[in-house]
C-alpha cells in the first residue's frame, strides 16, 4: 500500500462533486453572493441540526468566538478563562474581543479543561468561560455549567472541531446557550474556504450577533453600533449545506475508523490512545495518541509515507502571541506534558478499513520498538 496522507481533499470533493457541482451552479446562476437565501437557509438548516434556536453565519471560527464575546458584553479589562491547549486561535479571539484570556489546566485524559481548575481561574474580573471540545470530544459541561451559574458568568463554547458530537445524548455548541463552530475545510463539517457560525438560544441576541457581523448596522449604511466584517458568503453556505446533509454519516464513519485504532492498538506499551468518556459520543475530529518518544514515531511513520502532525504542540500561555500575559513554563504541567507526547494520526471519511488497519500495524510495530 502506497502511503496515507492526513487529509485527502480530492477524495472529499469527489465524494460529493454532483451535489457541490449543483450548489455552486445555484449560487452562480441567483447572482447574490453575500448574505442571500442561501446563507438564510443554511443558518435555518443548522440551528435545526444543533438544536439551537438561531445560528448566525460569519467568516471564520475565530470571529465566531470574538462575536459571541462582544454579543455577551465581554470587552477590555475583562476576563475570559479557556484552555492552554488548544488552537491558537482561541485565545486569539478572546484578545480580539479586548478581554485578556485566563488558562486552566486540562484533564489528563480527556485533555478538556478540568472544571476544578476553571473554578479556581475565576476572578472578580472573569465575564465568560470558553471550554473548548477539543479533537472533538466534549469538555465534561454538567460541572461547567454549574459552576457559571453559581457565578453568575456566560458559558460559550467552543464546538469549532465538535460538529456533531454530543455530549449526554445532546448535540454539543449551544448546550450553554451559545457556542461557536468553525467551519474551516479540515474540519468535519468544512467550507471550501473560511466560515464559521455563532450558534445562540435567544433570538435577541441572535438579531444582535447578525448586527454585528455586518458592522452594526440596524439597515444599510445606518450603523447602530461598533461592529466588524465578518459575513459568511454565499458560496460557502451552499456547499456547507451539501456537507450537513452528509455530517451525520461521515461522522459515524469517522467513528468506525477509530474503533479500527483503537482495536488494532489496544495494549501497545508506551502508546496512550484517547479514552471516550461516558457522557460523550465524539465525532472524531481528530484521534491523537500520545507517546514519550513522539517526535521518533512521527520521523519512522513518515518514512513509511504515513503523515502525522501535532494538535498543538506549544501551549497558549508558552506562544510567544501571548507572552504579555506572563506565562511560565510550569504554570499548567498537565497540559505542557501533554503538548510533548501528542500526535495526531490521519483519520477522515474517504480513509479505507484497509489504510486504517495499515496505520495501526505501523504504529503498533514503531511505537513499541520506541519504547
Amino acid at each position: 500500500m502506497s502511503g496515507v496522507p492526513f487529509v485527502d481533499f480530492r477524495a472529499r470533493v469527489s465524494a460529493l462533486r454532483g451535489e457541490l457541482d449543483a450548489a455552486l451552479a445555484r449560487v452562480l446562476d441567483s447572482g447574490w453572493f453575500i448574505l442571500g437565501p442561501e446563507g438564510e437557509v443554511f443558518e435555518r438548516e443548522l440551528a435545526s441540526a444543533t438544536g439551537a434556536v438561531a445560528a448566525v453565519g460569519v467568516a471564520s471560527g475565530t470571529e465566531a468566538i470574538q462575536l459571541a464575546l462582544l454579543a455577551l458584553g465581554v470587552g477590555s479589562g475583562d476576563e475570559v478563562v479557556t484552555s492552554p491547549l488548544t488552537a491558537a486561535f482561541t485565545g486569539l479571539a478572546i484578545l480580539a474581543a479586548g478581554a485578556r484570556p485566563v488558562f486552566a489546566d486540562v484533564d489528563p485524559v480527556t485533555l478538556n479543561v478540568a472544571p476544578d481548575t476553571v473554578a479556581r481561574a475565576i476572578t472578580p474580573r472573569t465575564k465568560a468561560l470558553l471550554p473548548v471540545h477539543l479533537y472533538g470530544h466534549p469538555a465534561d459541561l454538567d460541572p461547567l455549567l454549574r459552576i457559571a451559574r453559581e457565578r453568575g458568568i456566560p458559558l460559550v463554547e467552543d464546538a469549532c472541531q465538535a460538529h456533531g458530537t454530543r455530549y449526554n445524548g445532546r448535540v454539543v455548541g449551544a448546550l450553554s446557550g451559545m457556542g461557536a463552530l468553525s467551519f474551516y475545510p479540515t474540519k468535519n463539517l468544512g467550507a471550501l474556504g473560511d466560515g464559521g457560525a455563532v450558534l445562540v438560544n435567544d433570538a435577541g441576541v441572535a438579531a444582535r450577533l447578525r448586527r454585528l457581523r455586518n458592522g452594526g448596522q440596524a439597515d444599510r449604511y445606518h450603523h447602530a453600533e461598533p461592529g466588524i466584517n465578518s459575513r459568511l458568503d454565499e458560496v460557502q453556505a451552499a456547499v456547507l449545506r451539501v456537507g450537513l446533509r452528509h455530517l451525520e454519516e461521515q461522522n459515524e464513519r469517522r467513528r468506525a475508523l477509530a474503533a479500527i485504532y483503537l482495536r488494532e492498538l489496544a495494549g501497545v506499551g508506551g502508546l496512550e490512545l484517547p479514552r471516550e468518556q461516558p457522557y460523550a459520543r465524539a465525532n472524531y475530529h481528530l484521534f491523537v495518541v500520545r507517546h514519550p518518544r513522539r517526535e521518533a514515531l512521527m520521523a519512522a511513520l513518515d518514512e513509511r509515507g504515513i503523515a502525522t502532525l501535532i494538535h498543538y504542540p506549544v501551549p497558549l500561555h508558552l506562544q510567544g502571541a501571548f507572552a504579555s500575559l506572563g506565562g511560565r513554563g510550569g504554570d499548567f504541567p498537565v497540559a505542557e506534558k501533554a503538548a510533548g507526547e501528542i500526535v495526531s494520526l490521519p483519520l477522515y471519511p474517504e480513509m479505507s478499513d484497509a489504510q486504517a488497519v495499515a496505520v495501526a500495524a505501523a504504529v503498533r510495530e514503531l511505537a513499541a520498538r520506541l519504547t
